[in-house]
C-alpha cells in the first residue's frame, strides 16, 4: 500500500455544543480508534442535503468502524441559532452526532472553503483526505475499506457502537411540513416532509382526514395510500382538472401524482436517481433523472419545476410525457436574461400570476425573481449570494433571508415566505415596494389563499397558521447582513488558482470522450479580474488582479470525471465530482501583511503544498 499523506486533525470545537449524543460532549480523543468523517454542512444548502443522503448507506454498512460527525457551519444568520440547528437535524433525519459551530471555529481550523466539505480522519487522529462537493461517497467508501484493513493490521482500529444517541420521537399531526394546497373540497393537502407523508387536513387546518404514505417510512413506491412511499416531499400543485395533486418528491428526485378520490400514487416523471452533469436534460419524463425538485406550478400550459439541486427551472409536459430544462445553466448565482443564459441559486418556490409571470423564490440569493411568457428571467428583489437581511422599502435596496415560497395575492402583488426572517413579506410590482405582512412566524415555508385570509405553513412550529391579510404593513427595524466568512488575504499581481483533484484509489480520469475536467471562473465585481475568467478544461488558472480593486469574491466551479481503472472491464463505473466555491478575497497592499499568491481549492485528495487546506 502506498504511503498516504496525513496531517494531525485539529480538535472539534463549537460554541453550540453537541447534538445526537445524549448530552455528552465529544472530542477526537473520544473517537480515537474510529474512522471519522467530518461533514461540514449548513442546512440551507441543497448540496449538503444531497451529501447527507449519499452517506446514509456508507454509514449503515460501516457502523461499527465509522463515525460521521456533522459540523454545522452556518451561512445565514438564522442558521447560527442553536434551535434552528436542532430543528434541521430532526427535519433531515440526521442519524449521527452533530457539532453546532456557529462561529465557524472548526471550519477555520480545517481551512474549509465550501459547503459541503468532507474530511476523513484515520483511527490515529490524522487527516488523510478532503473532498468538496457531491459525488464522493464511492471514493470515501474505498478509502474507508483501506483504512479498516490497515488499522486492523496495526491494532489501532476499534470496532463497536459509535456515540450516536437517537432523540425521543415527538407526537403531533405534522412534523416540519413543507407546503400546503387548497383542495376543491375546502380541505388542505400538506406535505409532511420529515414523516415522508402527505396529510389531508379538514377546513380547520388541524383535524386529520387521512394520511398518504404508509407508516411514514422513507421510500419510493407507487400504490394506494398505505402502500405508497415518499422521501421528504415538498411542493404541491393541483392539476388544472382539480382531480389530482402533483408532488415534488424531493429526495426521490421525482414527481408524483396523487389521485384525490382514491389516494392512489403514481410517478409521472423522474427515475429515482439524481441528475449529474452529462445526463440528458430532456426526453421521456420517466427516463430522465431529476435533482431535488422543490416546488411545482402550472404556467403556460406546462408544469414548471423548481429544480433546486441543479439551480434550474425545468418543465413537465403531461400531454407529451416529456421533461426539459427551461431556464438556468447549473451555475449558481444571480444572472438575468434569456432562460438558457440565466443563473439561479437553489430555486425553491414557484407561483404563477395567470399567464403573465411565473414568480420564483430563489433561496440562496435571497431573491424574488420572475419569468415572462417568452422565458426571459428577471429579478425583482435581491442582489446575489452574499447579501441578505430584513429590510423593507424600494425593491432595489430591500432584503430577504433565504425565502422558500411565493404566493400571488388578489391585487397582483405577491406574498413571500421569508423563511429565515420568520416573516411573511409583500412585493408590489406596481409600486416596486417591499413591505412586511406578518412577523413572529417560525420558518414559514409556504402559504395558500383562502378567501380573504392566508394560511401559512409554519414549518418549525409544525402547523398551519391562519392570518387575515392586513390593511397596513407591519413596520420592522431594518437589518442587513453579509455572509460572515473571513476573506482570504491575497497578494497583488497575479494569483495562481489550483483546484486539487486526485482520482480515488482504483480510478483514473475519464478521457475517453475528451477532457475529463472543467473549470469555470468569474468574480464579483467582474472588474476584480483583468483576465482569466470564463471556462476551460485545466484545473489551474493564472488570474491577473486589478490593482484598483481591493475586495471581492472569486466564483469557481470545478468538475472532474473518473472511472474504475480495470482494463478487463468493458463498462467501468464512472463518477462525477463537482463543486462550486464562492471565496471572499482581500488584496493586501505592500507593507500591510503577507498575502498569498496561490489559492488552492481541494475538490478531492490532499493539497501537497497546503496539507489539505
Amino acid at each position: 500500500m502506498s504511503k498516504r499523506a496525513r496531517v494531525r486533525a485539529p480538535e472539534l470545537v463549537g460554541k453550540g455544543g453537541w447534538l445526537n449524543t445524549g448530552g455528552d460532549e465529544l472530542s477526537l480523543q473520544d473517537l480515537r480508534g474510529k474512522i471519522v468523517i467530518a461533514d461540514f454542512w449548513t442546512f440551507c444548502c441543497v448540496n449538503c442535503l444531497h451529501v447527507l443522503d449519499e452517506l446514509r448507506e456508507l454509514e449503515e454498512r460501516h457502523r461499527d468502524t465509522v463515525v460521521i460527525v456533522g459540523v454545522h457551519s452556518p451561512k445565514f444568520v438564522h442558521e447560527a441559532e442553536h434551535q434552528a440547528v436542532v430543528d434541521a437535524v430532526e427535519r433531515y433525519g440526521v442519524e449521527h452526532p452533530v457539532l453546532d459551530d456557529p462561529e465557524l471555529v472548526t471550519w477555520k481550523q480545517y481551512a474549509v472553503r465550501a459547503w459541503p466539505t468532507l474530511v476523513v480522519i484515520d483511527p490515529e487522529g490524522y487527516v488523510v483526505a478532503q473532498h468538496a462537493g457531491e459525488g464522493h461517497a464511492h471514493a470515501i467508501e474505498k478509502l474507508v475499506e483501506e483504512l479498516e484493513a490497515e488499522h486492523a493490521a496495526k491494532g489501532t482500529l476499534r470496532r463497536g457502537d459509535g456515540p450516536y444517541v437517537a432523540p425521543e420521537p415527538v407526537a403531533g399531526a405534522l412534523r416540519f411540513p413543507g407546503r400546503a394546497v387548497l383542495l376543491p373540497s375546502g380541505n388542505f393537502l400538506v406535505s409532511d416532509t420529515t414523516r415522508h407523508q402527505l396529510v389531508e387536513l379538514a377546513e380547520d387546518g388541524e383535524s386529520v382526514v387521512r394520511r398518504i404514505g404508509g407508516e411514514g417510512e422513507r421510500g419510493l413506491a407507487d400504490g394506494g395510500p398505505a402502500e405508497a412511499r415518499f422521501s421528504e416531499p415538498q411542493g404541491l400543485a393541483l392539476t388544472p382538472e382539480g382531480d389530482a395533486v402533483i408532488v415534488a418528491d424531493t429526495v426521490n428526485h421525482a414527481l408524483r401524482r396523487v389521485e384525490l378520490a382514491s389516494g392512489v400514487v403514481t410517478t409521472p416523471a423522474g427515475t429515482g436517481r439524481q441528475w449529474w452533469q452529462g445526463s440528458p436534460t430532456s426526453g421521456p419524463a420517466r427516463e430522465v433523472d431529476l435533482s431535488s425538485p422543490w416546488d411545482v406550478a402550472w404556467f403556460g400550459g406546462k408544469l414548471w419545476i423548481a429544480m433546486a439541486g441543479t439551480h434550474q427551472l425545468w418543465t413537465y409536459d403531461p400531454q407529451a410525457g416529456t421533461v426539459a430544462v427551461a431556464a438556468g445553466t447549473t451555475n449558481e448565482g444571480l444572472v438575468d436574461g434569456p432562460g438558457a443564459e440565466a443563473w439561479f441559486a437553489q430555486p425553491s418556490g414557484l407561483a404563477a400570476d395567470g399567464d403573465a409571470r411565473l414568480w420564483v423564490a430563489d433561496s440562496e440569493t435571497s431573491a424574488l425573481r420572475w419569468v415572462d411568457p417568452e422565458g426571459t428571467v428577471h429579478t425583482a428583489v435581491g442582489t446575489g449570494l452574499f447579501d441578505f437581511g430584513h429590510r423593507d422599502g424600494e425593491a432595489a435596496q430591500a432584503l430577504f433571508q433565504h425565502p422558500l415560497a411565493v404566493t400571488v395575492l388578489p391585487d397582483g402583488s405577491v406574498a413571500v415566505s421569508d423563511t429565515y426572517n420568520h416573516a411573511l413579506r409583500r412585493y408590489d410590482p406596481a409600486s416596486g415596494e417591499v413591505s412586511t405582512l406578518a412577523t413572529d412566524l417560525r420558518e414559514p415555508s409556504g402559504a395558500v389563499l383562502v378567501g380573504e385570509e392566508i394560511v401559512v405553513v409554519e414549518s418549525a412550529r409544525h402547523r398551519l397558521t391562519r392570518l387575515r391579510l392586513p390593511e397596513e404593513a407591519v413596520r420592522v427595524e431594518a437589518v442587513a447582513h453579509r455572509t460572515q466568512r473571513a476573506a482570504t488575504e491575497i497578494a497583488p499581481g497575479t494569483l495562481r488558482l489550483d483546484v486539487v483533484f486526485q482520482a480515488p484509489a482504483g480510478q483514473k480520469l475519464d478521457t475517453r470522450y475528451g477532457p475529463s475536467t472543467r473549470l469555470l471562473v468569474s468574480s464579483t465585481p467582474p472588474e476584480l479580474l483583468l483576465d482569466g475568467d470564463g471556462a476551460g478544461t485545466d484545473l489551474f488558472r493564472e488570474l491577473p488582479l486589478n490593482p484598483e480593486i481591493t475586495e471581492g469574491v472569486l466564483h469557481v466551479s470545478a468538475m472532474a470525471a473518473s472511472c474504475d481503472d480495470d482494463p478487463a472491464n468493458e463498462y467501468p463505473a464512472c463518477h462525477v465530482h463537482q463543486q462550486d466555491w464562492g471565496v471572499p478575497v482581500r488584496v493586501v497592499a505592500p507593507g500591510e501583511g503577507d498575502g498569498t499568491d496561490r489559492l488552492a481549492l481541494v475538490l478531492a485528495g490532499m493539497d501537497e503544498d497546503g496539507a489539505g487546506s
